[in-house]
């Protein structure tokens, strides 16, 4: 029997519509599965919401500082329904965008939960229309693109009520703002409300239970980040672990030790932000031998589960849970399939966190190089001697690079500072092209520009630095 399609993706974040688009592009005949909105969490409930806010609140706080500019206003102040409204406005315009790709491409969406069962070259996709009824469809090659949700500990208190606990859902549409807010874990997630809901002028407090915030980033940009965030007015427990959350008559305590010290940290809302987990259940993955490690689906450098035909991508597959590492591994996983030489699956892949101030890496850390011997040349040009952040009173922050000491090669860059997630992909380009400090130090930078510091780390590393 033919199969229905030669492509079936469950799922339509980043990571689904992209790979469904390229496997269109190549002329196989594709469908996907959504249960719930095209775009998937991250252009509805994360990357691109959470993003219209940050602006709201990053353009918020700029008023506070119009005299630095020479200007003025009366009074400052803020509509916040107006300002959910227009994150859920830009989240439904990308909703829309998708569906036109869709469209557009000929990608046939199958709105539903979908289960899998054994079949003949891949597993059978049995259905659950959200218009009722099933629809059991086959095709050559099955891509599992579920994505992941919040984690959450029950046991702990840590499970949302939609009112005085929150994940990074119900952080996005609230009734209104708190006045004050504990958020548990520093990650992006974590880090990224608590500076939006600050920036609107709540009293957060970020608990963190490793040693220190971001604890993904290098250490130097780290230490950075959280005296940056103090100085805004958010305070931090770190580290310290949490004990229990438990609602109140008036909001929340979250009770903490740390130090040996126990605490009891009250607040109207508390967000729940301590990793996330990979949505692999009901799908019947267990019955046909896929492997699951710790909710995230085990695969090869392909995409592929080990089960004929069934390949996994994106944040259920596991980490990094970024949207452009799913869109990469997608395309990567069809061109595969499509009997293509595909793209490099270990490129080089950005992180970025979008609070004030920004923060973002690719690469190595200083630690990580010396731990697999590299012997690391370092660099670093701080944007407080830059003509352009002087000018636009953007000084806050550094650039720092790590080169291989024995080749030259650019093996990582970390930098914290207005808009520095707009420039690090001039690095990961870098290290995509394996380009080493000549090439770099080589390179022709726009004057003046925010970017002329990755011209100067990368001299400063070799002792060339010429604006120190």
């Amino acid at each position: 029997m033919m199969a229905d399609f030669d492509v079936i993706v469950i799922g339509s974040g980043p990571g689904g519509y992209v790979t469904a688009i390229r496997a269109a592009q190549l002329g196989l005949k594709t469908a996907i599965v959504e249960r719930t909105e095209l775009g998937g969490i991250c252009l509805n409930w994360g990357c691109i919401p959470t993003k219209a806010l940050l602006k709201s609140g990053e353009i918020y706080e700029t008023l506070d500082h119009l005299k630095d500019y020479g200007l003025s206003v009366e009074k400052r102040g803020f509509d916040f329904t107006a300002v959910i409204q227009r994150s859920r406005k830009v989240a439904a315009q990308l909703n829309a965008g998708v569906a036109f790709l869709m469209k557009k491409h000929k990608v046939e969406v199958i709105e539903g939960f979908a289960r899998l069962e054994k079949g003949a070259e891949s597993p059978k996709v049995i259905v659950a229309l959200a218009a009722g009824g099933s629809r059991t469809v086959t095709a050559k090659s099955v891509i599992l693109a579920t994505g992941a949700r919040a984690r959450i500990v029950p046991a702990l208190g840590m499970e949302p009520d939609g009112e005085r606990i929150w994940t990074y859902r119900e952080a996005l549409v609230p009734k209104s703002a708190p006045k004050t807010m504990v958020v548990i874990g520093s990650g992006a997630i974590g880090m990224e409300f608590a500076s939006f809901y600050r920036a609107l002028g709540s009293e957060v407090t970020v608990v963190e239970m490793l040693p220190r915030i971001l604890a993904v980033e290098d250490e130097e940009v780290s230490k950075a980040a959280h005296k940056a965030f103090e100085k805004r007015g958010i305070k931090f427990r770190v580290p310290a672990s949490v004990k229990k959350v438990a609602k109140t008559a008036k909001g929340v305590s979250v009770e903490i030790e740390a130090g040996g010290k126990a605490e009891a940290l009250e607040a109207d809302v508390c967000i729940v932000a301590i990793g996330i987990v990979g949505n692999v259940e009901d799908m019947g993955l267990e019955a046909l031998g896929v492997k699951i490690d710790r909710t995230h689906i085990v695969t090869d450098d392909h995409g592929g589960t080990g089960v004929p035909g069934l390949y996994a991508i994106g944040d259920v597959a596991g980490p990094p849970w970024l949207a452009h590492k799913a869109s990469h591994e997608g395309v990567h996983c069809v061109e595969h399939i499509a009997g293509l030489k595909p793209t490099n699956i270990h490129s080089p892949i950005p992180g970025c966190t979008y609070t004030n101030p920004q923060v973002a890496s690719v690469g190595l850390t200083e630690a990580q190089a010396k731990e697999q011997g590299r012997e690391p040349k370092v660099g670093r040009f701080p944007f407080r001697v830059n003509g352009k952040a002087i000018a636009a009173s953007d000084t806050e922050g550094f650039i720092k690079v790590v080169f291989d000491g024995k080749t030259g090669a650019l093996i990582g860059a970390h930098l914290i500072g207005h808009e520095v997630t707009e420039m690090v992909q001039g690095f990961t380009l870098a290290m995509t092209l394996e380009a080493t400090e000549a090439e770099l130090q080589g390179t022709v930078f726009p004057h003046p520009t925010m970017s002329e510091a990755m011209h100067e780390a990368s001299l400063d590393a070799y002792g060339l630095v010429l604006h120190i």
